[in-house]
């Protein structure tokens, strides 16, 4: 008997012996699924283009006298979702090989072969086609446009330079930086300097937040074959004096906001602080040139992580919460 009548076999003694199991799910089927859904689609990365979409479309509609609670909120966060989402899709089904050799991403469903790549490239394209269709007909074409430039910027320019360059750092920052801008211009229509301010913000913000995961993952990236500044440059100069430059930067552009018109001056009393945090956290992850272990040094890129991760939000609540109505 082969291996595969055997296999037959077993399956019809299974189906006659316990007619109902063949319904059954395998133990934790639905959790795995969810899981990999999560993953696949990058849910993630999606929640942080998703909030800071929202802020911009708080901000650009209280310039318009337009109230946030109407539809046109949930129709453009639910298009720049589903475009992101399928553009985090599509990453993976590039990179899965890559994906492959580094210990926190060998897990994902393409990487790990539990789905097909053609999962990966249909669930990507769709979900990207459908969120496109979805801003045309509730936003605007200057929306759906930004939001496209977007997901071709990060899966056909800034997945495949990572193997070639560490300044890929710098192109993916971009499309990093454009989930306000893609809620301005869905509230507005047009492009404005509130809305490049907005932009500035996420822009500057990325970079000590992703030279500590950088540092974090050196190892992974390095055995991927990934070209980060710690994996180019591994005695960590180049890496802090990125992180601090941005960090020092954060707090004035922080401020444009405010400078601008946008928020009243509680704004700028609360976002200095926030940025002094964030500038001080990063001067201390500068002690990774000296750390004494191995621990040590991870414990300084983790917490500065964490700092990074807080910081954005706290200073977009403060945003929406200082913003001013246009008179």
């Amino acid at each position: 008997m082969t291996p595969a009548s055997q296999a037959a076999a077993s399956s019809d003694l299974a189906v006659n012996s316990a007619p109902h199991a063949l319904h059954a799910p395998a133990p934790g089927a639905t959790a795995t699924l969810i899981h990999d859904l999560r993953e696949l689609f990058k849910v993630k990365v999606v929640s942080l283009v998703v909030v800071t979409g929202w802020g911009g479309f708080y901000l650009g509609s209280m310039q318009s006298g337009i109230s946030t609670l109407q539809r046109g909120l949930l129709d453009t966060l639910l298009g720049i979702g589903l475009i992101s989402a399928g553009a985090g899709a599509l990453n993976q089904a590039l990179e899965r090989s890559t994906d492959a050799r580094m210990k926190r991403t060998a897990d994902r469903p393409l990487a790990s072969g539990r789905w097909p790549l053609s999962i990966g490239i249909i669930g990507g394209l769709g979900a990207t086609a459908l969120g496109a269709v979805w801003l045309m007909l509730y936003t605007n074409l200057l929306t759906v446009s930004l939001a496209l430039l977007t997901a071709f910027v990060y899966v056909a320019i800034y997945t495949p330079l990572k193997r070639v360059t560490s300044m890929a750092t710098f192109i993916g920052a971009f499309p990093g930086a454009m989930g306000p801008m893609l809620g301005w211009t869905a509230a507005r229509g047009r492009i404005e300097w509130p809305a490049v301010a907005l932009f500035a913000i996420l822009f500057v913000w990325q970079f000590p937040h992703f030279m500590s995961i950088a540092w974090l993952y050196r190892d992974d990236y390095a055995r991927a074959g990934i070209r980060m500044l710690p994996v180019v440059q591994p005695d960590g100069w180049s890496t802090v004096v990125e992180a601090l430059f941005y960090a020092v930067l954060m707090i004035p552009v922080s401020l444009a906001p405010w400078r601008l018109g946008l928020t009243s001056v509680a704004y700028a009393f609360a976002a200095v602080p926030l940025g002094l945090v964030y500038l001080a956290y990063t001067i201390r992850f500068a002690r990774i040139l000296r750390a004494k272990s191995e621990d040590e040094s991870r414990k300084l890129a983790r917490d500065l992580l964490k700092v990074s991760v807080l910081y954005l939000p706290l200073l977009f609540t403060t945003l929406m919460l200082c913003a001013r109505a246009k008179g």
